[in-house]
Parts: structure tokens; C-alpha cells; sequence
């Protein structure tokens, strides 16, 4: 072998060794998600917790699960928002401004918005969409529905140099049982204790509407892997 070759090959080597990650880290989009919108969902839950901000946080776990996405930490986010007074009303629909300041200041190509349009069971003597667990189960209290629980979600990826929607992905989860259950830090034995609205919880996922919301999760974010050739 002549003496160039064998100095040049290992060079070559350790240039490929080095372009192959960066090749690949440059096809990770960047991305900020903000909470989801839940306005038209009945609150029939007691207590304030934030669903939409709960199924947010649920999307970034399966997105960095995933490994091609690159997530912006949401207490950062959520610190830029705070000081823009961003509101509810602009989770679903942000404002051009707030979509323009996100990209500046993050530096995200790419937003993620949504709305939850179902979240609660499917009783047919109750309403769907509103809900429908009839009484108010919280903290402390334990509650059983006959029906199984139904989550829907919507979301929407926008390019924040144009605001256009390249990506709108729908996503719908039902429970395989009926039973129990939301409620309270009091609640007993077994799985009847499952707390607040922690989203995080393992008692949480161990509900009809954890099993649900878990299911509906995954749906919407396999929907936006099977488009994510539309990202530039």
C-alpha cells in the first residue's frame, strides 16, 4: 500500500466517524410545545389542575422516548410566556407575535399546539365531551364510572418563521374496561387511591381516563412521526 493511502484512509475514517452524528443530529427538528388547550371540556373534576399542561408533558416523554425530536425544556418556556402575559385562549391559536418571539428567543423552528376535545367516558347517559362522570371526584373521595373513558386530541405543528400548520395530527384513546376510577389522596386500599389529576403517576395510567389519555397520547404522536418528512 502506498505511503499516502495509509495515511489517508484513517483520516477518512475519522471524518465519516464525525459527519455521520452531526448528519444526524441536523435532522432532529427543534421544538417547543405549549400546554393544550381544554376550553371546551366541562371541569367536572375538583380541584384546578391543568389537563392541558398534564398531556403536554405526557407528549414530551413519548417525543423524547422517540429520540428524533429535539425538546426545548418547558420551564424555560413556560418563564418566556409568563413575561409575554400569554394567555389560555392563545394555546391552540397563538398569536403571530408570540409565535415570531418563541423562534427569536428559544430559537425553535418548530411549535407544537393542540386542543383536547374529549376527556371523560362514554356513558351514553352522559355527555363525552363535557366529561361525563357526573359527580365532581377529587381529593379525598373515590370515584367508579360504568362506561369506559374517551380521549380525544388534536395537535399542530407550526413553523414559526410562517406560522403555516405543516403538521395536524388527531389522536383518540379509550379505555379497554370499565370501572374505576379518579379520585383521592384518601382513597384506601389496592388502586382505589389514585390522588389528584397527576399525570406523571403510575396511579394515574392505572385509571380508566389514565388508560385512555395514555392511548390518545400515543395515537397523535404517531400520526406526526408518519408526517414528519413535511418538516424542512
Amino acid at each position: 500500500m502506498r505511503l499516502w493511502t495509509r495515511v489517508l484512509m484513517p483520516v477518512l475514517a475519522a471524518g465519516l466517524l464525525w459527519v455521520g452524528p452531526v448528519g444526524a443530529q441536523a435532522s432532529r427538528p427543534t421544538v417547543a410545545l405549549l400546554n393544550f388547550d381544554f376550553g371546551t371540556i366541562e371541569h367536572w373534576w375538583q380541584g384546578n389542575q391543568d389537563i392541558g399542561a398534564g398531556i403536554a408533558d405526557l407528549m414530551v416523554d413519548a417525543l423524547v422516548d422517540d429520540g428524533s425530536w429535539r425538546i426545548i425544556e418547558r420551564k424555560k418556556l413556560d418563564a418566556i410566556l409568563n413575561e409575554q402575559n400569554f394567555s389560555n385562549s392563545e394555546r391552540a391559536d397563538p398569536s403571530a407575535k408570540t409565535i415570531a418571539q418563541l423562534s427569536k428567543v428559544l430559537g425553535v423552528k418548530y411549535l407544537i399546539v393542540g386542543s383536547i376535545t374529549k376527556f371523560g367516558t362514554e356513558n351514553s347517559n352522559k355527555s363525552v365531551g363535557g366529561g361525563g362522570f357526573g359527580s365532581k371526584f377529587g381529593i379525598g373521595s373515590v370515584g367508579k364510572s360504568e362506561g369506559k373513558a374517551n380521549v380525544a386530541i388534536t395537535a399542530r405543528v407550526l413553523d414559526t418563521s410562517t406560522a403555516e400548520v405543516m403538521i395536524s395530527s388527531k389522536g383518540e384513546g379509550t379505555s379497554k374496561r370499565s370501572g374505576m376510577m379518579l379520585g383521592g389522596a384518601g382513597g384506601g386500599g389496592g388502586k382505589a387511591g389514585v390522588g389528584s389529576l397527576n399525570f406523571g403517576s403510575s396511579n394515574f395510567r392505572d385509571t380508566i381516563i389514565g388508560e385512555a389519555t395514555d392511548a390518545a397520547v400515543k395515537a397523535v404522536v404517531a400520526n406526526m412521526m408518519a408526517k414528519k418528512d413535511r418538516l424542512k
